[in-house]
């Protein structure tokens, strides 16, 4: 689930650090500054300072170290105040997910009970089969990815133990799928359809781009600009009396299209790009078929052929209802799991839970800024 997949992405993470071959920002004396968190009455480990919940332990370390990359930029421009300010709602949240994947896991081993030995661990097997093959079978390549991202085999089958137990109970928890309403489809179709099923204008067209300074003269004297002129009203002429666009495209075009007969693929109105942004607005007054140029700027000289102009549509609700289902689904099955973990966070005694974030915080912006 979501808060799962996020502890893995920062379990492989965990043991990269924040230091480079740039100076520390701070000296020791400047460091040496920021106050102290009170730290009385908390058990230490070798890892330093730990938050105890259901018997496991969450360390300021592993916190800090997984965060890093993401804070790393706002504690470089930063005083710690206003570093912690910015920085506190997210490790909140960061810590609270922690947490509660802890304490997932733990019902989920009563919820278990024994007899779940022999299907946990053929489930376990299945999912390091998978991610071997993910390194086409390669076993010394997996076992390479996992070391880079601070993991063994043994841990790795324990995150998947973890994992599969946890997606279990919660998958019980969760209640049956009701149904969903027509009304409730179309609710969301509405909020879901300007950005997610509109089908964006497009323009397809063959161009003759016809570059002045690449133009060929017998006299290195004559003018470029008005050779280029030139050519393009002969080619124009020769197209109005039924010459082959793609290829005169082939044969003068100067542009990186010219090979395929000046066939551009599919383009919205609004991302061409300078010089080619003004055939935008040609495409606009001729229909489909139809020629426009020579179209003059600076450095180019146009003739374009409209091939196909679709305005922009919207998918119908019928085509997109199955998805829209399926959004709607996973938002139940999601606010279920919130419900879930605020319920365990509730039941649970997590304490010291303020001196401890004060003390990630900290830690959090050392480890930025050495």
């Amino acid at each position: 689930m979501r808060k799962c997949a996020f502890l893995f992405l920062a379990a492989l993470c965990l043991f990269a650090g924040c230091k480079g071959k740039d100076k520390p920002r701070f000296t020791e004396e400047e460091l040496a500054q920021i106050p102290l968190v009170q730290t009385e009455g908390l058990p230490k480990v070798s890892a330093g300072i730990v938050l105890s919940v259901a018997g496991e332990t969450i360390t300021s370390e592993e916190i800090a170290a997984a965060l890093t990359e993401a804070f790393r930029p706002l504690a470089q421009r930063s005083n710690f105040e206003q570093f912690s300010k910015t920085a506190r709602p997210e490790v909140e949240k960061f810590i609270a997910s922690r947490v509660s994947d802890i304490l997932l896991y733990n019902e989920a081993k009563k919820q278990a009970g024994d007899n779940v030995e022999d299907a946990l661990e053929k489930a376990v097997e299945s999912e390091i089969r998978k991610f071997i093959n993910q390194f086409g079978g390669d076993y010394a390549k997996a076992e390479q990815a996992l070391k880079q991202g601070g993991m063994d085999w043994a841990g790795f089958r324990k995150y998947q133990e973890r994992m599969i137990l946890s997606q279990s109970y919660i998958a019980s928890q969760i209640p049956d799928e009701k149904t969903v309403t027509y009304s409730e489809l179309l609710e969301r179709y509405e909020k879901m359809k300007e950005e997610f099923f509109t089908v964006p204008a497009t323009l397809t067209f063959r161009l003759i781009d016809i570059q002045p300074y690449k133009v060929d003269v017998n006299d290195p004297n004559q003018n470029r600009r008005a050779a280029a002129r030139d050519l393009a009203n002969e080619l124009r002429t020769r197209l109005d009396l039924g010459e082959d666009f793609s290829k005169l495209a082939k044969q003068y075009s100067h542009g990186h299209r010219a090979p395929m007969g000046g066939l551009w693929k599919p383009v919205g109105p609004d991302s061409l790009a300078k010089p080619y942004d003004v055939l935008a607005a040609e495409a606009a007054k001729i229909k489909a078929g139809e020629i426009a140029g020579p179209i003059v700027t600076d450095e180019h000289i146009f003739i374009m052929k409209l091939q196909d102009k679709p305005s922009a549509t919207v998918k119908a609700l019928d085509e997109v209802q199955a998805q829209i289902k399926a959004s709607i689904i996973i938002e139940r099955r999601m606010q279920a799991l919130d419900k879930l973990s605020a319920r365990l966070l509730r039941q649970a005694a997590v304490g010291q839970r303020e001196p401890f974030i004060e003390l990630c915080l900290k830690q959090l912006y050392l480890r930025c800024t050495q």
